[in-house]
Order: structure tokens, then C-alpha cells, then sequence
């Protein structure tokens, strides 16, 4: 059974020129124990998909449909205080640029400590050697010292290890990582990996990892799902994903990536850009840059997910078939 459910899921931003569909009818399952990526180019509505689970759309924005189940309860529907009592306890997020999500004139103990006592009435003394005990366990060297620091005296890739150490101090049962490696030096990035992994084992939490590295994604996810233009256009295991790719978007992102074994060292592009997601249309929103659209592409509705595997969904009304 889904520890957490998504269905059907918009999300809008009402500005001056018009109605931007940021996530654009989302819905996924995330069991327990599992790492649920989502990957897709900057602007796909991966982290509004994010604040949208927990609430925290910015104005403009609004969720204007849909439901987040969690453990039966549909948070769509919670007052604040039920609300918060579930978000950092049950459900925690790592938040993009954790050099800029903490709080630069409070000390990391302080803000370790303020999370733990929100939640459980605890003494500060035992709060205290709480969150000395998560911060040695997200890998802080010295987390004594630590506690007594600012952000500002820590590097990059510490203060990403801040942030595991807030997210799991409570034991939540989700973690959602909002691109845990970004503006982090590629040998800490499978430092950071391996210390989120590992707190997922010993926890037993479930994650929604979301990233725009295919190599993180393809390296620590179990399911992926592809967002594009507010949806989620292909939804599969790992292997399927990354082995038999059937959404043309999907296919094109994979080509892209750098290989070794190509003869030629060129790179591939994706033809196009983008779609504004501003005043967005019914059709497919890949159709502009795709080289397999046909009649029905045209002319009906953006197509819905349907399964062509067990447990491979695609969105496309021509997708490409592997082995065949």
C-alpha cells in the first residue's frame, strides 16, 4: 500500500498575462521504502509538484484541484494545525541552495533544535543531544562543533549535510530531496547520495528525489517518474526509464546526455525549446519538438497515461516500442 498518494494534482500561478498551469494533472504512488525520482528539464514543475504535497505554493500560486493522500488522510483538506503538525514530523523536505534555506543568524544548533522541539516535548538538554546525534549521522565531522557554528562557516556540502540532519531528525517517513546536489562539488554530490541512501535503510523512509541529473536520478532512484510541461509524461522503474525509454521526450533527454562510446564525440540536441506554461493549450505538450507526432497528436487532447508494460506508463499516442 502507498504511504503517500498524489492524484490528479494542479497547481496555478494567476499573474497579469495570464494563468500559468505549473503542474498540470500530476499523479503518482509512493510506496514505502522506495526512491521515487523525478527528473525533467529546469521549469517542468518538479518543485512545485513538491510544494504543492506540503502546501507551500508561493502567491501567486494555488492548488486549485486535486488530492495528497498520507496515511488516509488527504492533506488538501487538513486545517494549519493538523497541517504542521505532519510537515517536518512525518513528511520533511531538503529544499534547493541550502547555503541560502538556512538561517544565517542562527546557529546550526539552534536550528536543529528548534525542529526537534516543535514536535516532541523534549528538555533542551536531551534536544541537544538529539540533534548532535542526527548531525553525526549525516556524516558531519565534529558535530559538536558544528552545533555551535553559523552556516556561513560551513562549506557547501556541510551545509547540505545541515539540511539531511534537520529533514531526518524526526524520523519522517517521507523525505523529499529538492535537487540535494545541486552547487555541490561532484565528489561530494555521491557523498551526499550515499548519506541520504543510507538514512532512507536505517530509517526506513520513503523519498521523492528530485533532480535534473540523469546520472543521480539513473544512480539512486527505483522509479522515475518524467515530468514535462506541469505533467508527468512516462512513469517506470529505473530500468525501464533508462533501458527502454518509450515517451519521445525521454528518448531525446537520454540522447542527450555525453557518451564515451560515441564515435564521433558529438553532442546530441533537443530540437526547440520548452513550452510556456503560460495559458497552456489541451494538446501534447511535447508536440513542437517531436519527430514522431502524427494525425492524432494534432488534433485531440493531450493523451493520458497509459500502461504498455506492467507498471511502464507513457503518455503518447505514438510512443516507442522496444524489441518489437
Amino acid at each position: 500500500m502507498a504511504i503517500l498518494s498524489v492524484k490528479d494534482l494542479h497547481t496555478h500561478f494567476f499573474t497579469r498575462q495570464g494563468v500559468v498551469k505549473a503542474v498540470n494533472g500530476v499523479s503518482f504512488d509512493l510506496e514505502p521504502m522506495t526512491t521515487l525520482g523525478i527528473m525533467g528539464e529546469s521549469g517542468a514543475g518538479k518543485t512545485v509538484t513538491a510544494l504543492s504535497i506540503l502546501r507551500l505554493v508561493p502567491y501567486p500560486g494555488r492548488i486549485v484541484a486535486g488530492e495528497v493522500y498520507f496515511e488516509g488522510k488527504d492533506l488538501m483538506r487538513l486545517d494549519k494545525e493538523e497541517l504542521r503538525q505532519i510537515r517536518g514530523r512525518h513528511i520533511a523536505m531538503i529544499f534547493q541552495d541550502a547555503t541560502t534555506s538556512l538561517d544565517s543568524i542562527m546557529s546550526i544548533g539552534e536550528q536543529v533544535t528548534e525542529k526537534i522541539t516543535s514536535h516532541l516535548p523534549v528538555s533542551k538538554r536531551e534536544a541537544r543531544r538529539l540533534s548532535i546525534g542526527v548531525l553525526r549521522q549525516a556524516g558531519l565531522p565534529d558535530p559538536e562543533r558544528v552545533f555551535s557554528q553559523y552556516p556561513f562557516q560551513l562549506s557547501g556540502g556541510m551545509c547540505q549535510r545541515v539540511m539531511i540532519a534537520i529533514a531526518m531528525a524526526l524520523d519522517p517517513e517521507v523525505l523529499i530531496a529538492d535537487e540535494p546536489t545541486s552547487a555541490i562539488d561532484v565528489t561530494i554530490q555521491a557523498e551526499i547520495l550515499a548519506e541520504i541512501k543510507k538514512l532512507r535503510d536505517i530509517r526506513h523512509s520513503s523519498i521523492i528525489l528530485i533532480s535534473h541529473d540523469l546520472g543521480v536520478i539513473a544512480g539512486t532512484a527505483d522509479v522515475v517518474a518524467v515530468m514535462y510541461g506541469g505533467s508527468i509524461v512516462e512513469y517506470g522503474s529505473v530500468l525501464d526509464i533508462f533501458n527502454a525509454p518509450a515517451h519521445p521526450y525521454t528518448v531525446a533527454l537520454l540522447q542527450s546526455l555525453p557518451r564515451m562510446d560515441r564515435a564521433d564525440g558529438a553532442l546530441m540536441t533537443m530540437r526547440g525549446s520548452p513550452p510556456s506554461l503560460l495559458n497552456l493549450s489541451d494538446e501534447c505538450t511535447f508536440l513542437g519538438r517531436c519527430s514522431k507526432a502524427r494525425n492524432e497528436c494534432r488534433y485531440e487532447p493531450s493523451p493520458e497515461l497509459k500502461a504498455i508494460a506492467p507498471d511502464h506508463l507513457v503518455a503518447c499516442y505514438n510512443p516507442v516500442i522496444h524489441g518489437t
